[in-house]
């Protein structure tokens, strides 16, 4: 069921960014290119070198649309801390989570609010891009038929996901399979509600599944949403993942837990 009224929502859109500025660039003209356009985007930057911030000021000085730049010092992959951040300086009543790597289909923000409920976050989908295309794939690389010939070249994945169809698929859960904080969307009020990211979790990995459990342990349940709200990864290697084992430590503990609240979140910039 939509929501009446959502898409008046002040919606903030927080892109979580680490030195890929060419990628970024992307990404946000897709966002600022929207159907409905979000209220504010929010830069989560890991500690990117300058050539990021010199971007997005370029940007920002042309841009229809606030855009806010987030920084702190490089000290490795502390994605749960710099999106706690960013959240923190945001303003709008709903949040829209995305990464550097992953550029939205026109009508992805529309497709967030239209769908959002009290009571649930939205996890959304992505086609998967290959090493050949990534470098070079643009807005207008986002139609159909453009997917369908990556596909035959082996340059594009899950384009299924791209399909617009008449009505979506909608499935209410709690699970964590498929759980993507690339393209998540959900009430700031909830956020806060949990604490936001667990900033325990340093490395690649299960941060964004630990704030899922947490939220499911407050009231909350997944809509998961096919056929709308897609975005277009593109590729990358693979993170470091020397502290995986620590990180499903740690989400192994939040399930293990009876509270939803992490001690170590997003109040302390609020």
């Amino acid at each position: 069921m939509q929501s009446r009224g959502a898409l008046s929502i002040k919606v903030s859109v927080v892109i979580s960014t680490y030195n890929r500025p060419d990628y970024l660039t992307r990404v946000i003209e897709g966002y600022l290119s929207q159907t409905r356009l979000p209220d504010e985007i929010i830069i989560a930057d890991d500690g990117s070198r300058d050539d990021t911030a010199a971007m997005v000021a370029a940007l920002r000085a042309a841009a229809n649309v606030p855009i806010v730049h987030v920084w702190h010092e490089d000290r490795g992959f502390r994605a749960a801390r710099i999106r706690n951040k960013a959240v923190a300086r945001s303003s709008g009543q709903y949040i829209i989570l995305c990464d550097d790597d992953c550029i939205p289909a026109a009508a992805l923000v529309e497709d967030h609010l239209r769908y959002s409920r009290q009571g649930c976050f939205i996890q959304g989908h992505r086609v998967l891009l290959g090493a050949g295309i990534s470098d070079s794939f643009s807005l207008e690389d986002r139609s159909l038929l453009r997917l369908l010939d990556l596909a035959r070249k082996g340059q594009a994945n899950n384009i299924k996901n791209a399909l617009r169809l008449p009505l979506p698929l909608v499935r209410i859960s709690q699970s964590l399979r498929g759980i993507r904080s690339c393209n998540m969307s959900f009430y700031r009020n909830d956020f806060i509600a949990v604490n936001g990211f667990n900033e325990d979790f340093e490395g690649w990995g299960k941060e964004d599944s630990e704030l899922a459990v947490r939220l499911y342990k407050y009231g909350l349940k997944r809509k998961d949403l096919k056929f709308r709200a897609c975005c277009y990864h593109l590729f990358h290697p693979y993170y470091d993942r020397d502290n995986l084992e620590r990180n499903i430590g740690l989400l192994e503990k939040a399930q293990a837990a009876s509270g939803y609240f992490c001690s170590n979140g997003v109040d302390k910039y609020l």
